[in-house]
């Protein structure tokens, strides 16, 4: 863990194997990694804030770093991180509302339309390309 204060997000160093890597990523707590494929990892992390946790999804490649960052979360709402499926295509889970999460992994970067790509809650960097794609299903 490194720099937490009241106004900056938890950041970690990802192990791999039991070895450090140069790869830091925002969040605390590792609730889950997924292995991709030879060189990406997702990663869900939290950050153990109470009344108000927000879900961090962080796609690794152990070559060049991080991919990309997802959050999902509300002010003033709590979701708890649990019932996660994992398939070849995608990963499914619970976290806030009573739907069900879906994600899926693009091995290119794929078209991203800003304002109109996520459900709500969703937020990631500006930008028009995205490897991660989500969708909530009630």
């Amino acid at each position: 863990m490194r720099d937490v204060t009241d106004f900056r997000q938890a950041q970690s160093v990802v192990l791999i194997a039991d070895e450090v890597t140069n790869i830091t990523v925002p969040g605390l707590l590792l609730e889950a990694a997924v292995q991709v494929d030879n060189t990406r990892y997702l990663l869900f992390l939290t950050d153990d804030v109470i009344f108000e946790e927000s879900l961090t999804i962080v796609l690794i490649d152990i070559r060049h770093g991080v991919k990309e960052v997802v959050r999902i979360g509300q002010m003033w709402a709590t979701g708890i991180f649990e019932n996660v499926s994992i398939s070849a295509e995608q990963v499914r889970f619970r976290f806030l509302g009573e739907g069900e999460w879906v994600v899926e992994i693009s091995s290119a970067p794929r078209l991203r339309l800003p304002f109109f790509s996520d459900p709500a809650g969703v937020q990631r960097a500006p930008g028009w390309q995205k490897y991660i794609t989500i969708t909530y299903m009630k």
